[in-house]
């Protein structure tokens, strides 16, 4: 997979030995800007029975793995199965600006593609402006909007729906 020009990134499939990196970066990135459950304090499985490497495309800046992108079903119903969702996405605080974020969510949708979805979706944080930014960027419109879905860190945030047909 390419990224965007410009940018050094390279976007592969993951595999399983990048399950301790991406565990790794998971606890790194970690914040209430755009998780809703509280940081595990230990180490936990990053791949597990609903989401194994296959769903999951990883950037490579320098030979380093920095970032991730989380691609599945946003249901296990057959009657949506022609959509995906962008069900994660992280990158190292270090690399951020680099163009492996774009890169992650053009392969994303790349990858949606090829399996024949007709439509991509994702949920973001109504306060996580550098993500909303980035996938309005990328053709992610909003379709909707849960107001003050959740109470992160004694505050209520907004779950932006956003998504694109493919």
């Amino acid at each position: 997979m390419s990224a965007p020009e410009g940018s050094e990134a390279h976007i592969r499939f993951a595999v399983p030995e990048d399950a301790a990196a991406l565990g790794r970066l998971d606890r790194e990135t970690w914040s209430y800007l755009h998780a809703v459950t509280a940081l595990d304090p230990g180490p936990s499985p990053f791949f597990n029975e609903r989401f194994g490497p296959r769903d999951h495309l990883v950037a490579e800046l320098d030979g380093r793995l920095v970032g991730y992108i989380r691609l599945g079903l946003p249901t296990p119903l057959e009657t949506n199965a022609h959509v995906r969702q962008i069900m994660g996405l992280a990158v190292a605080d270090a690399a951020r600006g680099r163009g492996a974020g774009r890169a992650l969510v053009r392969g994303a949708i790349e990858l949606a593609r090829r399996q024949g979805a007709r439509r991509i979706t994702l949920r973001v944080l109504g306060h996580n402006t550098p993500a909303r930014k980035l996938y309005e960027a990328e053709g992610f419109v909003v379709e909707g909007v849960l107001p003050e879905e959740f109470l992160l860190d004694g505050a209520y945030v907004d779950d932006v729906l956003m998504g694109q047909p493919l």
